[in-house]
């Protein structure tokens, strides 16, 4: 019987950013793969920093595909929403073709919705608001596909590890290796709630000390400024006119619009994909009926998103910090 076979795609976070260990990256799915099963796992880390949907479908899964995976783990669309060229339908279309190949392939999904990077790294309302309005859209979308694949949930975007800065590295943006660990130990949780992790959990004790202040400094200084320079050069000029627009509906009283407004873009965008066509080797995903957002009462992930109705497969999901009971056994 050959050993489980682990694949983890997406950016930063899955690379592994902010938890350094053996001269380079670990991170959360480093940690949680010994403890997939009894015996050996086989894991393979496919994510790049910087990585983007369309970097995940073009790039990282066709090598993923040709490793045959059991578990395949998709976390990405954090640096879409940091990009002017940002669009929900080109977004969700890019994840629902990536889902459907793996679950095409029978392989179990791992995803997770994630906080917006506007209030970690505690920008102004006018600022904050767009980028926050862009990953609630994202996260309409992950729920709604992961519950279309029968993916294994975890909902990441609120709860009290985010505000507790000891969880986090010096950019604010990626966990350190306690933020990881608790990424790895949830996600462990759910996998075995489902019979989907024989292993013992990873402990959520940190095996190094946390950086110094001013190791933490030292990359700010040198990785981080790079990373501002690249987005300022990107998104800042468009940030800046969405701001002026926030202020705007702000002073006539008007805001409630854009959030119309995005979650009609969100309901178009999975709408489309009902009648989406599929690339060889995909499997078609259940239909999201009449794709309108809102059916089901307010979700999980802010006050003002919304749910996506679904006839999916039974995904296995965690709201909050407790699971909610899924289908059990390997898709």
């Amino acid at each position: 019987m050959r050993p489980l076979r682990f694949v983890a795609l997406g950016d930063s976070l899955t690379e592994g950013v902010g938890d350094r260990a053996g001269g380079g990256w670990r991170g959360w799915a480093a940690l949680l793969a010994p403890s997939l099963g009894a015996g050996p796992v086989g894991f393979t880390n496919l994510a790049v920093s910087g990585a983007q949907t369309r970097d995940v479908l073009e790039r990282q899964l066709p090598a993923a595909l040709e490793l045959r995976p059991d578990l395949v783990s998709v976390l990405v669309g954090v640096n879409d929403t940091l990009r002017r060229t940002f669009d929900i339908r080109d977004v969700a279309a890019r994840l629902d073709r990536v889902y459907a190949a793996c679950a095409g392939q029978g392989a179990v999904l791992l995803t997770a919705c994630l906080p917006d990077p506007g209030a970690m790294l505690g920008l102004p309302g006018p600022l904050a608001r767009p980028l926050a309005r862009r990953q609630r859209a994202v996260n309409t979308v992950v729920h709604a596909l992961s519950d279309r694949y029968g993916a294994v949930h975890l909902h990441a975007c609120e709860g009290d590890w985010i505000g507790d800065r000891a969880m986090w590295s010096a950019d604010r943006l990626h966990p350190g290796e306690p933020g990881h660990r608790q990424l790895a130990v949830r996600f462990h949780a759910l996998l075995a709630e489902h019979g989907l992790a024989a292993g013992p959990a990873p402990s959520p004790e940190p095996g190094s000390p946390a950086p110094t202040r001013w190791a933490s400094l030292r990359w700010l200084a040198t990785a981080g400024t790079g990373w501002v320079a690249r987005r300022c050069t990107d998104l800042l000029p468009q940030l800046l006119s969405l701001a002026a627009g926030e202020l705007c509906h702000h002073a006539r009283g008007t805001g409630v619009r854009l959030d119309l407004r995005a979650s009609a873009a969100v309901s178009a965008a999975l709408a489309a994909l009902s009648t989406g066509e599929r690339g060889p080797g995909e499997a078609q995903g259940p239909s999201f009926g009449s794709g309108r957002i809102g059916e089901r009462g307010p979700g999980p992930c802010l006050a003002r998103r919304r749910s996506a109705p679904s006839r999916s497969h039974g995904n296995r999901r965690q709201r909050g910090e407790a699971g909610v009971p899924g289908r059990a056994g390997p898709a």
